[in-house]
């Protein structure tokens, strides 16, 4: 190869790392970005935001390590427009080029090894030209093959479980990954060094360095890949403690409302063996002619009756309390509560199970029709058995958006409860699993629709 085709060859290898590496930052960030819309405009952005810089970086002959700075802050300015929150491009990129500078010093310990084992030979020129092309290839080839890897691996880990990137988990997260930089940084500038006009290599002066320096490095990348892991593994305890404790809270309340029903229907007892002693007084006053005093009575014993009064009767004490109850809060709202609600057959259904499914989907009705307008707020309850399966069916009015999470689940839009959202739901679908059921969701214009449908156990 003669000297000006090794400068061509230079420009042109210079242009392809730009781009692998380019290519490869932007396949890093692929699936995360979220798939409505326009996919394809939000990687590209990402991708010359990268090239863009590059050019600019080289032109400028910025200090070395200021690169990756100043590409995260451009990253996290543009992050509005690639769909990320902050918190989550800043920690992508700092993975990035934790990675990149890791596999880079893993490689560059091999490719001392092979340039030592590859024939020099000062003439003629062209073998040195060609030697040196050769072994820059092989560098990018290698390096890039490593990376590609090693963010693969980032990449699944990170997928398995959606984290929250609250101030204190990016920072204990950023810890590892950031150290690694920081590391990576100083070995290469004692990588190679110039003194006296003599070529100095940290790998000549101590030969024990290579093997050191890509054992450290690849624990500074393994140990990032494992805080991740930990931090999903937290995560997940978390969601099943508040599920936990979610569960625990609805089984207390629907044991109140079982109470609740007991005490009623005692009280419905009681009350017609009182009716008795009521029609003898009535008789007796009506008797006297104390026709005033018998208006009094009577009245009276309305107001006692209107007490035990359930306007919808669903066919079970349970469901009874659990629909009257909505029902009431329902009124004071100004929702309009339509039931059609029929329950099955004592036996093929446990009433708890249909008290959570019910107690779940009433209350999330309840909460999106307060944030309607007035006078187009309703809910819609309907429950029918039809042969071996029963459906339950809640529809009700919403305004805003309703995001589906990587659960089919609605994303919450409470801030202060973020790590309960879906939880509710999340009960309802496993109450469902019970009877070989299933949860579906729905939403037309501005109408959300939950649906539940229960297959009959055999006994």
């Amino acid at each position: 190869m003669s000297e000006t085709g090794f400068r061509i060859f230079n420009s042109v290898f210079s242009a392809g790392a730009e781009l692998t590496y380019a290519v490869l930052l932007t396949a890093f960030f692929k699936p995360f970005i979220p798939s409505q819309g326009r996919k394809w405009r939000r990687l590209l952005i990402v991708f010359f935001v990268y090239i863009l810089f590059e050019i600019v970086c080289n032109r400028a002959a910025l200090p070395q390590g200021s690169f990756g700075l100043i590409l995260t802050a451009l990253l996290l300015a543009v992050s509005k427009w690639i769909d990320l929150e902050k918190p989550f491009v800043f920690l992508l990129t700092l993975l990035y080029f934790n990675a990149r500078i890791s596999s880079g010093l893993m490689v560059q310990s091999l490719y001392f090894i092979v340039e030592r084992s590859v024939p020099y030979r000062l003439e003629p020129p062209e073998a040195v030209f060609l030697r040196a092309a050769f072994l820059v290839m092989l560098f990018l080839v290698s390096h890039a093959a490593m990376l590609a890897v090693m963010l693969y691996a980032l990449q699944r880990q990170m997928r398995k479980q959606c984290m929250t990137l609250h101030r204190r988990e990016l920072c204990y997260i950023s810890l590892v990954p950031t150290a690694g930089i920081l590391f990576g940084q100083v070995i290469s500038r004692l990588l190679v060094e110039f003194k006296d006009g003599v070529l100095l290599q940290l790998y000549e002066r101590h030969p024990a360095f290579l093997a050191v320096i890509p054992v450290l490095a690849l624990l500074f990348y393994a140990g990032a890949y494992l805080t991740i892991a930990f931090q999903q593994g937290m995560a997940v305890l978390r969601e099943e403690q508040s599920a936990l404790y979610a569960e625990h809270q609805q089984t207390q309340a629907i044991r109140a409302r079982i109470h609740e029903a007991e005490q009623f229907y005692t009280r419905i007892r009681q009350l017609k063996h009182e009716m008795r002693g009521h029609m003898t007084n009535i008789k007796a006053l009506a008797g006297r002619g104390e026709y005033a005093s018998l208006e009094d009575y009577i009245a009276r014993m309305d107001e006692s009756i209107n007490d035990f009064e359930l306007t919808l009767q669903t066919g079970n004490p349970v469901t009874d309390v659990i629909v009257n109850d909505i029902r009431r809060q329902s009124l004071d709202l100004g929702i309009r509560f339509q039931v059609e609600f029929h329950y099955p057959d004592p036996g093929a259904y446990d009433a708890f199970d249909v008290g959570i499914i019910l107690q779940n989907l009433l209350q999330n009705a309840l909460e999106a029709c307060e944030k309607v307008s007035e006078g187009e707020r309703f809910i819609v309850l309907t429950g029918k058995r039809k042969g071996r399966f029963f459906l339950i069916e809640v529809k009700n009015s919403f305004v805003g958006e309703v995001v589906f999470g990587q659960d089919g689940l609605p994303v919450t839009t409470k801030k202060e409860d973020a790590s309960l959202h879906g939880i509710g739901l999340a009960n309802v679908r496993r109450e469902a699993e019970k009877y070989m059921g299933e949860l579906e969701l729905r939403t037309n214009q501005r109408e959300f629709s939950a649906t539940v449908l229960l297959q009959e156990r055999g006994n």
